[in-house]
């Protein structure tokens, strides 16, 4: 662990007082994990409610078949929601999403084969998917770390 980390981890913290008192607030975590899997919750229920253009919006993207896709893409994105928000088996929530963020960055975001505009508007895209992924790694991260300590609280 890394030396702040580790001040961290044993509740010390370069924080102002007021950061570490709104951080250490019990809402705050669980906000923070509905937060982060928000717009896969979002996903999941609109392709639910409209398969027909969840299957369109896979085969746009060249997954076929697109309904086989589109099931997969539900059952992670609700699923896999449901455990980080309850913080249950967010190891398997949480990866399952990064997987899927990682599919959808390289299908929807190939900043490679494009110029211009679109070229930096799937690159910007692309790094922003990368950046959920590293939060589903931290989360995870944390999980495990709490885990470890014998605190209950994350």
């Amino acid at each position: 662990m890394q030396r702040s980390a580790v001040r961290q981890h044993r509740g010390m913290s370069d924080n102002p007082p007021w950061v570490a008192a709104l951080l250490d607030q019990p809402w705050m975590l669980p906000l923070l994990r509905l937060a982060l899997v928000s717009a896969y919750l979002i996903g999941g229920v609109t392709k639910l409610v409209n398969f027909h253009g969840a299957v369109m919006e896979q085969e746009h993207f060249g997954l076929h078949p697109g309904a086989l896709w589109a099931v997969l893409a539900i059952l992670v994105e609700l699923f896999g929601s449901a455990c980080v928000i309850a913080n249950r088996w967010v190891w398997f929530g949480a990866g399952g999403l990064g997987c899927l963020t990682a599919v959808a960055m390289y299908v929807a975001n190939d900043f490679w084969n494009l110029a211009g505009q679109a070229r930096f508007i799937a690159l910007n895209n692309f790094f922003e998917h990368l950046g959920l992924i590293a939060a589903f790694a931290m989360a995870t991260w944390m999980v495990s770390s709490k885990q470890r300590s014998g605190s209950d609280r994350l």
